[in-house]
């Protein structure tokens, strides 16, 4: 049996951790079942906005026209975009699978691993033990019990990147951040796609509004169905066919050429069995964990989409440095994840964080709102953007922000001064209503947002 230092499970922001704890003269153990690098870099951030971005070119383009620019677009070429994609990621995760061998003091197990008793587990023919882990399994799509679905080829957002042809029809069985930005994706790139919701609203935890703007815009280039539940899939004439019931009872069959199941994720942490280590998970699958992020097993520490908390890259990143000082220093700031940011890179862009106006209601905050279209700027009105819209949260009397809510062209960036102010000071309102905004730019749109900031249902 081999004994290390620290054993790290997961090399997405768990190699954060190694490269520390290498740093510091530990030695460890680095356990990856799947490629290095993790969720973000294979099958999640990287490769879905280097796609992405091509398809936000496109929308430009044809937005344009409005503008008058006439423009065509000849030729979208979707075997180049995604060989690209995958060039891409290869090159970022070469350098790491090359240079991982020569660390001093780390020892890299390119394989499962599993708990098989206390502080031991078994990586393929090896038993390796420490005093620490560090579990950072991250996640793997959730695949829901529709029936006859085992029996019908479909993609989801690992094995999307393998595809080297266009599919002519696409339905999407999901509404959350995964299935929007695929849907903008494709049907960006010529493909006739189907979304099928189960939640009534896309992006359910998102503010309504926002929710209804997108799915207004979606449904203008897209057939978009919320509140459906996908019941049963099947193969007919070479094409998939999927039966979706609605709320009342009503069933109605889609047909396509390609299905793509984005329903959601599930832990990767039970390929672990960390029960046969002591270690709580709760009904979902998700390690339980402590304001620190330690399991219920001592010196066993979790954290990323494995205790599913804000399944973000940017989230697991933060959890990895809190984590790393509470191991070394015993104590640690608790991360507040009311104020989680995150974006959704579909057509409008989405971006929000912190407490949507129900969710402070809900708590008991006597609440402000702030509301404000891009077209009644400058500059929105320039690039005559009618969906965007800005919404802020605050708290009356403190001014103190709650939360914010964007949907248009740019909102992930425009939301990062909101996301900043809330994070500095007293996290009030006033350094964006005092600070001066460049006319005419379009983050004036934050601004009044913040200037119009009145008590529910007396907005202007």
């Amino acid at each position: 049996m081999e004994k290390y230092d620290a054993v790290v499970v997961g090399s997405g922001s768990g190699m954060m951790i190694a490269d520390a704890a290498v740093n510091r003269g530990m030695t460890v153990a680095l356990v990856e079942m799947d490629r290095l690098g993790g969720t973000c870099l294979n099958t999640g951030c990287i490769p879905s906005k280097m796609v992405i971005y091509p398809a936000d070119l496109v929308n430009q383009i044809k937005h344009a026209e409005r503008l008058g620019v006439h423009a065509e677009i000849t030729r979208v070429d979707f075997e180049h975009i995604m060989r690209r994609t995958r060039l891409f990621v290869e090159h970022d995760r070469r350098p790491m699978e090359e240079s991982i061998p020569r660390v001093q003091g780390l020892t890299y197990y390119p394989m499962r691993g599993e708990f098989i008793e206390d502080y031991i587990m078994k990586v393929g023919d090896n038993l390796i033990t420490a005093e620490h882990f560090f579990l950072v399994t991250g996640s793997r799509p959730l695949i829901p019990a529709i029936k006859g679905l085992g029996e019908v080829p479909y993609i989801t957002s690992r094995t999307v990147w393998d595809m080297t042809r266009r599919p002519d029809s696409m339905i999407i069985v999901g509404g959350g951040l995964i299935a929007c930005e695929m849907a903008h994706f494709f049907n960006a790139m010529g493909t006739e796609v189907t979304v099928l919701s189960r939640s009534p609203r896309l992006i359910k935890h998102g503010e309504p509004m926002v929710s209804e703007i997108l799915l207004t815009s979606l449904r203008e280039r897209m057939r978009v169905e919320v509140g459906v539940e996908a019941t049963e899939a099947r193969t007919a004439g070479g094409q998939v066919e999927v039966t979706a019931v609605d709320a009342a009872g009503g069933a109605e069959t889609h047909r396509a050429e390609t299905l793509f199941v984005a329903t959601g994720r599930r832990s990767n942490a039970d390929t672990l069995k960390p029960e046969k280590t002591g270690v709580e998970v709760d009904h979902r699958g998700y390690i339980v964990v402590d304001e620190s992020y330690q399991t219920s097993k001592p010196g066993i520490y979790a954290f990323g989409d494995a205790i599913g908390k804000a399944m973000y890259k940017h989230v697991a990143n933060k959890e990895a440095e809190l984590v790393w000082h509470a191991f070394t220093e015993g104590h640690v700031h608790p991360l507040d994840y009311d104020r989680v940011p995150y974006a959704v890179y579909t057509w409008p862009q989405v971006a929000s964080v912190g407490l949507t106006e129900a969710d402070a209601a809900e708590r008991g905050h006597d609440i402000l709102v702030g509301e404000y279209n891009y077209i009644d700027t400058a500059k929105g009105a320039a690039m005559d953007e009618e969906d965007g819209y800005v919404k802020v949260v605050a708290e009356n009397e403190s001014y103190r922000l709650l939360g914010a809510h964007i949907v248009g062209p740019y909102a992930p960036i425009l939301i990062q001064e909101i996301i900043n102010v809330m994070n500095a000071g007293d996290g009030s309102v006033w350094p964006i209503a005092d600070a001066m905004h460049i006319h005419p730019a379009l983050s004036e749109v934050v601004q009044r947002a913040v200037y119009s900031l009145r008590p529910p249902g007396h907005r202007h």
